[in-house]
Parts: structure tokens; C-alpha cells; sequence
């Protein structure tokens, strides 16, 4: 039998999640920052600041920014003076971000179409690998965190933020009702896309738990693996390193 897996809560080929979760952020892509920031009432900017703080990046530094889109995580590396290489698998992402880097006016940013699951870069290339709000989007993720592990130079380390569901009494299903039941009808409003987000919020609902996901990213050869979580798990920033 072929293997299948989740598009939100359809189990579907790996070829048509891919496939499904590109349209996805194409029909997204111009509203997503937009979108960003109402489904999170502007906490998303507190959260990338905590993580890049906690990514340190250096002046010279070659980081790998996976998922990277629209250029949020990039922006606050580059002006840290690191060399950032910005990847999304959808090319409507990736052109929204350069729009904005030129309207901001940061340069020395490259940008490249990659699928996270099979890096067109060579071993131990990258002295740091980030990821934010991507990698429940990965059709395979062990395959995806297994190659962050070999473009990652010896020493160079990990970062991922990702949404799971809280822990916190009261809290969790004050945002289960808020993401079921208005996220959807604001892509609807603002992306004229209702589906695409109901994906979404699927999509965080189905991640593994913060301990069991840094279980993952040990399973993949990172050492020191961790899971930072804010608001009882909702939002967790992980790390690993490569020895």
C-alpha cells in the first residue's frame, strides 16, 4: 500500500501534500505577513525577536534560513551581520521577501528555491540552520531535519519555532475555539482563502508535542537537543547541535 499522510485532516500521497501545501502559501503569500499579525495580535514579532536573540547570530556568519518566505527571520540576521541564505520551497514566498528586503533596504541576502526535504547544497556548508513556523508544513520531516543536520557545519547549530497546542488550562480552549472558529474566517476576509487556513490551524493541531519533537531533532544527530515553550507549548522555539 502506498504511504500516506495528513494534509490537515485528509490523509492524502506525499506528492499531493507537497503539491497542496505550495498552493497553500502561493494563494497566501501577499496577505501573509498581513495575516500574521491578526491571528496573533502582533505577538508573532515578540516571538522572532526572542528566537533570533537566542540564535545569536555573528557578524560573517553563513546561516540557512529554511522556510524563510517573506524574509521576517532574515531581516533581524542580516542586520546581526550575518550571511543569510533565505530557502522556501513555493518561489511566490521567496518574491514577496525580496520585494520587502528592497523596500527596507537590506542587502546581501541570497535567496533560493529548496525543498527542505532534499537541499541542493553540499555538507557542512552553514554554521547555523533556522526554521519558523515551517516545519509542520515538511511532507517528511525526519528527512528535512536530517539534511539540516548535513548542511550544518561541526559545531553549527539549529534552531526551529514552531506552533503545537498549549497545555494551559482555560487557555487552550480559548485558542482552540479562536483558531477553529475566526483564523479560518479571517483568511476569508483578508486572502479571499478560507481553505488555506483552516490548513493552517489544522496543521499546528496535528505537530508533535514540544518533548516529543525535540525527541525528533535528536533522532536526527543533533546533540543538546531542547525545547524552549511560551504560552504552556503553543508556540516553542527547539535547538540542536552538530558535533
Amino acid at each position: 500500500m502506498d504511504e500516506k499522510v495528513n494534509f490537515g485532516d485528509e490523509i492524502v500521497s506525499p506528492e499531493e501534500k507537497t503539491r497542496r501545501v505550495g498552493e497553500v502559501f502561493s494563494s497566501v503569500a501577499r496577505r501573509y505577513d498581513l495575516m500574521n499579525d491578526l491571528m496573533s495580535g502582533g505577538l508573532h514579532r515578540l516571538w522572532k525577536d526572542r528566537f533570533v536573540a537566542r540564535v545569536k547570530p555573528r557578524s560573517g556568519e553563513q546561516i540557512l534560513d529554511m522556510a524563510g518566505g517573506t524574509g521576517d527571520i532574515a531581516f533581524r540576521m542580516a542586520r546581526r551581520g550575518a550571511l543569510v541564505t533565505v530557502s522556501d520551497i513555493n518561489a511566490d514566498m521567496l518574491e514577496v521577501g525580496k520585494e520587502r528586503a528592497a523596500r527596507k533596504q537590506i542587502e546581501g541576502l541570497k535567496w533560493s528555491v529548496q525543498n527542505a526535504e532534499r537541499l541542493g547544497f553540499a555538507n557542512s556548508t552553514f554554521d547555523a540552520y533556522t526554521i519558523v513556523f515551517g516545519i509542520r508544513n515538511v511532507t517528511d520531516i525526519p528527512a528535512a531535519l536530517s539534511e539540516a543536520h548535513r548542511v550544518l557545519k561541526r559545531g553549527g547549530r539549529f534552531y526551529c519555532m514552531e506552533f503545537s497546542t498549549s497545555d494551559w488550562p482555560g487557555f487552550a480552549q480559548l485558542y482552540e475555539r479562536w483558531s477553529s472558529k475566526v483564523i479560518p474566517k479571517l483568511g476569508k476576509a483578508i486572502t479571499d482563502d478560507e481553505a488555506s487556513y483552516q490548513y493552517l490551524v489544522d496543521s499546528i493541531r496535528r505537530f508533535p508535542r514540544p518533548q516529543a519533537f525535540a525527541r525528533m531533532i535528536a533522532d536526527a544527530g543533533f546533540v543538546r537537543s531542547n525545547s524552549e515553550p511560551m504560552l504552556g507549548g503553543l508556540v516553542s522555539i527547539f535547538s540542536g547541535w552538530k558535533i
